[in-house]
């Protein structure tokens, strides 16, 4: 069996030695984490804000008309101008996200009117929504979306709310939970 050079030992152990000594090197973030320090002298980076405009036409006679928009990325805002057939109701805010953007347009029963819904985000149109309610003669209780417009986002996230903990179905609240069934012994 031969032994290897002392020569190519020695390269080796310089080279892994080398290595050891030598830094490796680091791409810089250039956006902390909320978890790093900032460095002082500095400030936070400023998120990204997105300017969403809302825009709502009702084309019909309609009372009650209810128009709901996000106005941040958590609350919604409501307002129920009076909406005659070729007025446009619109509203602006700031959002982190421009993906949150979401309006709903509704009018009350029996009134019928074609719906039109705009969201503009940094002024180019991200989604757009039409439709005609017809008219009813009696109120629509089996459809609870009857007579309203959803368009872009919906103005409720669930995955924001916090769990919900239901009892068994056969619990009823209030009431003891039912024994349940003891076999007979043989």
């Amino acid at each position: 069996m031969s032994r290897p050079a002392p020569t190519v030992a020695a390269a080796a152990l310089l080279f892994l030695g080398a290595a050891l000594i030598v830094p490796a090197t680091a791409s810089a973030d250039p956006d902390p984490t909320p978890s790093e320090p900032i460095p002082a002298g500095e400030s936070a980076p400023e998120p990204e804000l997105y300017n969403v405009t809302y825009r709502a036409r009702i084309d019909g006679v309609a009372r009650g008309a209810l128009i709901t928009y996000k106005l941040n990325d958590t609350q919604v805002q409501s307002a129920d101008p009076t909406m005659l057939p070729g007025r446009t109701f619109e509203a602006q805010t700031v959002l982190s996200d421009a993906d949150l953007a979401g309006m709903q347009i509704s009018i009350q029963w029996p009134y019928s009117a074609n719906l039109h819904c705009e969201i503009l985000v940094d002024d180019a149109i991200v989604a757009m929504a039409d439709e005609f309610i017809k008219p009813r003669l009696t109120p629509v209780d089996d459809e609870p979306d009857y007579g309203k417009l959803m368009c872009g986002a919906p103005l409720v996230n669930p995955v924001d709310l916090p769990p919900v903990d239901l009892p068994p179905i056969d619990e009823v609240p209030g009431e003891p939970a039912p024994e349940p069934p003891v076999e007979p012994a043989a």
